[in-house]
């Protein structure tokens, strides 16, 4: 795609800093810069200059010395937009960069709109639209975690994937609409038990990609973790345990807690979001209702639900308690960890009694019952241990993509309904025109993640998120 305009923008973080970066990608990029650039050697045209190669000199206004920069200078199509691209690298301050900008605007650039270079970049074919996605999300990742995933997108793991999925899918929709061709003469080119065998593996991957987006987007916005239980358990403490400081109120008055406190801390590279609800009991105070509600919806949205019991009450009671949470919990994704806390105050014959699965009727055998407290700084490493073993045992037990981006699973799980149809019309032996509809509608929405098939809509509200200058 042929671009009139030529862009600019500065790509660094506002505010002043050692020094700032600012970018021109369009046809004009050359010619632009070359009004305004005088190299500390012999001057010539920017575009004689070797591609991939970074020049000293002079920004000048007329006779107006701006500043001494570089200019790296990268060539059509080999560059990040696939077009002829300059990026000056200035001295921080922001009245230079505002200074560059301005000269670079009187000189025939534009303002680049936000996300407009990597804009350029799909359009130019550099990289398709789940790619691009994982430009910003690569911006933005604030953990190891994160950062990885958005990396392996990036790479165009998703993408190779999705491609030979549609491949696939198109032999046999050639195949099929063939026949319509030459329905007068009732002819069969598209085998249907291969085809049924292929339908049964599409469905088989895409729900694989669809499922995995509950993990991926975890670990894109921090797990999320809900610490609940009874009043006076310790929920805060073992808060204040985890991020090393004082968040939340801790006292021997129960329903001191009457909100949920949120804090997102690292670990092992992945970021968790701790979540301190109210205390679970009945009340009468209004205000602490409406925060023991809060606390239930805490424990829905919850990736990992930490249910804290007091390890000194009866064994009954625990048992009870117990029951109580995984009731609630039966038929959800959440992940439970049974936490008796205030383990320190018992003596040892009472921890083998209690450490005893057998003695409670609603604990099974998979269940995680760890006994702490939550003053101790070595049971805080061995509970973040745990917690990031369990996010770290699901990735390395999928060996697979994982998805982050709600467009990409809406666009899954659209495919995957559509795909059923055309299941169904196998079996049912459905017209071949009915059912081509069918499988176009799955090619429509695997493309449109890859971006083969959009709108101008879908492109504007993409790009709209991304960061001026990316």
């Amino acid at each position: 795609m042929q671009n009139d305009n030529t862009i600019c923008a500065i790509s660094t973080p506002p505010g002043n800093g050692a020094i700032a970066i600012i970018r021109l990608s369009g046809p004009e990029a050359f010619t632009i810069t070359d009004r305004i650039f005088f190299p500390a050697g012999v001057k010539k045209h920017l575009a004689k200059y070797k591609a991939n190669t970074i020049h000293f000199g002079r920004l000048k206004d007329n006779e107006n010395i701006i500043d001494e920069v570089l200019l790296s200078i990268f060539k059509a199509p080999n560059s990040y937009t696939g077009e002829d691209m300059i990026e000056i690298s200035c001295h921080g301050s922001e009245f230079i960069q505002q200074q560059i900008m301005a000269l670079c605007i009187s000189h025939g650039a534009v303002t680049a709109a936000p996300g407009e270079f990597t804009k350029r970049a799909f359009l130019n074919g550099k990289l398709d639209l789940s790619q691009a996605e994982a430009v910003a999300d690569l911006i933005a990742s604030d953990s190891e975690a994160s950062h990885r995933l958005a990396i392996t997108q990036m790479k165009g793991g998703f993408s190779d994937e999705l491609k030979k999925l549609r491949e696939k899918l198109l032999n046999f929709i050639s195949l099929i609409e063939l026949e319509l061709d030459f329905g007068e003469e009732d002819v069969v080119f598209a085998d249907r038990s291969q085809l049924k065998s292929l339908m049964k593996e599409l469905s088989l991957n895409i729900n694989r990609l669809a499922d995995s987006f509950n993990a991926g987007n975890v670990l894109k916005n921090g797990v999320p973790v809900a610490i609940s239980g009874k009043t006076n358990v310790g929920k805060s403490t073992l808060l204040n345990s985890l991020l090393h400081e004082e968040r939340a109120i801790v006292s021997d008055i129960a329903g001191t807690t009457r909100d949920a406190i949120e804090d997102v801390i690292n670990i092992e590279g992945i970021n968790f979001r701790f979540i301190d609800t109210a205390g679970l009991r009945k009340t009468d105070d209004s205000i602490e209702s409406i925060g023991i509600k809060k606390a239930f919806q805490k424990i829905e949205d919850a990736y990992i639900v930490l249910y804290l019991v007091d390890a000194t009450g009866p064994i009954e009671e625990t048992d009870r308690l117990i029951g109580k949470i995984k009731k609630r919990l039966k038929g959800k994704k959440q992940k439970l960890v049974l936490l008796m806390n205030k383990s320190d105050k018992l003596s040892d014959t009472q921890l083998k009694q209690r450490n005893d699965p057998g003695r409670y009727k609603n604990l099974d055998k998979d269940d995680r019952l760890v006994f702490m407290s939550a003053k101790n700084s070595s049971d805080i490493s061995k509970l973040s241990a745990l917690l990031a073993g369990i996010i770290k045992s699901e990735q390395a037990n999928s060996h697979e993509l994982i998805i982050t981006n709600i467009r990409h699973y809406e666009a899954l799980i659209k495919a995957g309904e559509a795909l059923g149809r055309a299941s169904d019309g196998l079996e049912t032996k459905l017209s071949p025109d009915l059912m081509a509809m069918d499988i176009r509608e799955v090619l429509h929405y695997l493309g449109e993640i890859t971006g083969e098939i959009t709108t101008d809509e879908i492109l504007g509200n993409i790009f709209s998120k991304f960061c001026i200058g990316k």
